[in-house]
């Protein structure tokens, strides 16, 4: 019999959460690094260097990877000669555990669980509940793994019953294809198969958990029906041309991770979960010995890429000074280095800001010529001008953008992953701009801005709309004034013959 603590368990928690913040996994971090080297397309190149810088400096700061620090996932295996010292069930320790991490001082995390999901979802303030699974097993110990997903990579979960016998591949290929580029690739896809609905999703996000191991696989060929799986799975998906950040490019996916369990004859559940470029995970086991250390990865494990490589080739341009004529003249895959004043504002913000332009009344700030940048941060600390900060998914607010230009006087958005046809066709109406930023470099962004503070709505937390001065953000231009759209454009010139099967 091992007794197991709940100061233990919460301690070795709340390290583990904390720790998965700010810390890629190294052999995550060694994969990146071989698709930056393999990456032909410049612009998706530069995406990655970004991620890479981004994971280093987050690593020796212990400051968070991405702004949208996620949903907490903990799986837990507790073995059946485990007895627990502690009056508090499981899920409850969980819960203290994940907030105290996000609400730590030292490296604070972004909230963003909402209460009445239905009605005023209103933030929970510390990132609870998380979503936690039990599972008793045979054993003295605990065996805890945790996922932080976002949720631009779990707003991308697939799932159908696919008839007995239908092709796997096939399905997994025709979602990634058309799911966006809103999970930040480049990252990893995680594959449930059999079960039922929950089995197989959870199959697919414990997928997640497993060590990336696409390249000995690719040497030492395939033994079993997942192996076979796997590998046609990421050689089609990445001849997709989607690319890091969805910009077009030879790398979208890592490593293919396939789970799968016995299911109804006449069924074949399937579940796709993507892992994002922030790609936080971690596995530990409790024994009754105390709490584990986290010791992070040396930094020699990241590769010799410094920061200053990203502004060798990049045009500066001037928020301040900038005139439509001057927009109008930049092509999708454009690169360049902001300087000057932005605006933010996201779901929350642009929400009621349309809300006040149809009642009539007078908007809180003034957005003509200016940018909007589609960001909330994380909070700052020491003397942080502010966390980090990096974009959200730009599709999201494709339902205000036609009313946000024709209104507002606005001349462009920054954002991450693609614009759908209502928002270019309002970008090419009003001769705007749409403009991307590098999701999964957030720590990075944030060191562009030199200056923050909330202009309106302060009420909405992280989602409050802010007034920044940046000094060479790096962007490159997703829609044009004309129209043209590098999300399309770009796979569209990457992809290869081998994409879909005969």
């Amino acid at each position: 019999m091992v007794v197991i603590t709940g100061q233990e368990f919460i301690t070795s928690l709340t390290a583990a959460v904390q720790f998965i913040s700010h810390t890629h996994p190294k052999d995550f971090v060694a994969y990146l690094h071989q698709a930056y080297l393999n990456e032909q397309n410049a612009a998706a190149k530069s995406a990655i260097r970004q991620i890479l810088i981004n994971s280093r400096m987050s690593m020796l700061g212990r400051r968070p990877i991405c702004q949208d620090t996620g949903v907490v996932n903990v799986m837990l295996k507790v073995g059946m000669d485990v007895r627990w010292d502690t009056d508090l069930p499981p899920e409850e320790m969980v819960n203290l555990a994940v907030a105290k991490a996000y609400c730590d001082e030292v490296n604070p995390l972004r909230a963003s669980m909402v209460m009445d999901p239905i009605g005023r979802r209103l933030n929970t303030q510390n990132n609870t509940p998380a979503m936690t699974h039990i599972e008793l097993v045979p054993g003295a110990s605990v065996e805890v793994h945790v996922v932080a997903k976002g949720g631009g990579s779990e707003n991308k979960t697939k799932f159908e019953v696919l008839l007995p016998g239908g092709n796997i591949a096939d399905w997994v290929v025709r979602q990634v294809e058309h799911m966006g580029a809103g999970w930040c690739p480049p990252g990893v896809l995680g594959i449930g198969v059999g079960g039922t609905v929950e089995r197989s999703m959870l199959l697919a996000k414990m997928a997640l958990l497993d060590p990336l191991d696409m390249q000995q696989l690719q040497m030492s060929g395939a033994t079993t029906a997942e192996d076979e799986l796997r590998l046609e799975i990421f050689e089609r998906v990445n001849a997709l041309g989607i690319g890091a950040q969805g910009i077009g490019g030879t790398t979208t996916v890592l490593d293919v991770k396939v789970k799968s369990s016995p299911t109804h004859a006449a069924s074949m559940p399937v579940s796709l979960i993507p892992n994002c470029a922030a790609n936080r995970h971690i596995s530990f086991k409790l024994d009754g010995t105390g709490a584990p250390e986290f010791d992070p990865p040396d930094p020699s494990d990241w590769p010799d890429i410094v920061e200053d490589e990203i502004a060798k080739t990049i045009r500066s341009v001037n928020l301040n000074t900038l005139t439509r004529e001057e927009i109008g003249s930049w092509k999708f895959g454009d690169q360049f280095l902001l300087n000057g004043t932005l605006i933010t504002g996201r779901d929350a913000a642009h929400r009621r800001l349309c809300e006040m332009i149809d009642a009539g009344q007078e908007l809180p700030v003034n957005l003509d010529g200016k940018m909007i940048y589609y960001v909330g941060p994380v909070d700052p600390v020491g003397d942080e001008v502010v966390g980090p900060a990096g974009p959200t998914t730009a599709t999201r607010m494709d339902p205000f953008t036609e009313t946000m230009l024709r209104e507002t006087g606005l001349m462009g958005m920054i954002g991450k992953a693609e614009r759908g046809p209502a928002a270019i066709e309002a970008i090419k109406k009003h001769k705007a701009i749409s403009l991307v930023a590098v999701g999964g470099a957030a720590f990075l962004i944030s060191k562009s801005i030199r200056f923050s503070k909330i202009i309106a709505f302060a009420d909405l937390g992280m989602e409050a709309m802010r007034e920044f001065e940046v000094v060479d953000m790096p962007v490159t231009v997703g829609v044009d004034a004309r129209g043209k759209s590098l999300h399309v454009e770009g796979p569209r010139l990457w992809a290869s013959p081998i994409t879909h099967a005969d």
